[in-house]
């Protein structure tokens, strides 16, 4: 198998460090990019290549592809939008400038990105894009709303890509994660805190339930996996001759995409409320 050339977002920790040492074992030329400057240092001292890339800043991402093309005479084997957050809070509590920011990152960088790619891979004639979204792409879950909306909009836009794309040999494959062992509640927890007003809500005491979940050491949910379970498949996205369109990591993932196929709406809604209150007893 011949290396690939593969850019990944959100690589500190979690997911993207995963999927760049894992990737970079297999022979894949790795671009691992993350936000904070430590960050990076800390990539490259494990000999990855390492860029700096801010996903809510357009200049951020223009500097990081420049470098990337000069490093590989322009082109890009494939692109692997990883990077994300989770805002937690109620709906009625969002902010518009809070929901602006989990925008910025889950899915405008990830778009800026894609577009910005997508002529060198046309003019190769093939590549790769991967996007990382989540169960709750596929279904919601209460007090999650800016980070539904956010995979919800992720999934829709790689769906009409992939159709526009079609015979252009470029693909675009998306990887639904359900609980993963990563730093995702600790990084959700400090969204919490810097932009929910819980002392003023009338939703106070779920958020109470809610910051113990948060802050609880170890795995919150059953069925959490380790991130080699997304590394599987986004093996199988890139180096299979034909990938697939969706890939399901994680028992719940596969249980509610079948639910969301079988159940009346409001069995649905039922089922996700019982999620919901177990998780924030």
């Amino acid at each position: 198998m011949t290396g690939k050339r593969v850019l990944i977002t959100g690589c500190s920790s979690g997911i993207g460090l995963c999927l760049a040492q894992g990737l970079a074992a297999r022979g894949h030329r790795v671009f691992a990019t993350a936000r904070k400057a430590e960050d990076v240092a800390l990539l490259e001292k494990q000999g990855l290549e390492s860029l700096p890339l801010d996903l809510a800043d357009s200049s951020s991402i223009r500097h990081a592809l420049d470098e990337v093309f000069s490093r590989t005479g322009g082109e890009l084997d494939a692109l692997i939008n990883n990077g994300a957050y989770g805002q937690p809070g109620a709906v009625e509590d969002l902010r518009r400038e809070v929901l602006r920011e989990q925008f910025e990152t889950n899915l405008f960088g990830a778009h800026e990105l894609s577009v910005r790619v997508i002529p060198a891979m046309r003019r190769q004639g093939h590549g790769r894009i991967i996007q990382i979204s989540s169960v709750l792409g596929l279904v919601v879950l209460p007090y999650r709303g800016a980070y539904n909306a956010s995979k919800f909009a992720l999934e829709g836009l790689s769906d009409t890509l992939r159709l526009e794309l079609r015979g252009s040999g470029v693909s675009v494959s998306v990887i639904e994660p359900g609980p993963i062992i990563s730093r995702f509640r600790v990084n959700a927890h400090l969204a919490y805190q810097r932009n929910i007003d819980a002392e003023h809500s009338a939703h106070r005491e779920t958020y109470a339930a809610m910051e113990r979940r948060l802050t609880h050491p170890g795995p919150a949910a059953p069925f959490t996996l380790p991130p080699t379970a997304v590394l599987e498949k986004a093996i199988h996205a890139l180096e299979r001759r034909r990938p697939k369109i969706r890939y399901y990591v994680t028992f719940p993932t596969y249980l509610f995409a079948v639910l969301k196929r079988v159940l009346p709406h409001g069995a649905l809604d039922w089922a996700l409320l019982r999620v919901s209150r177990r998780e924030n007893r």
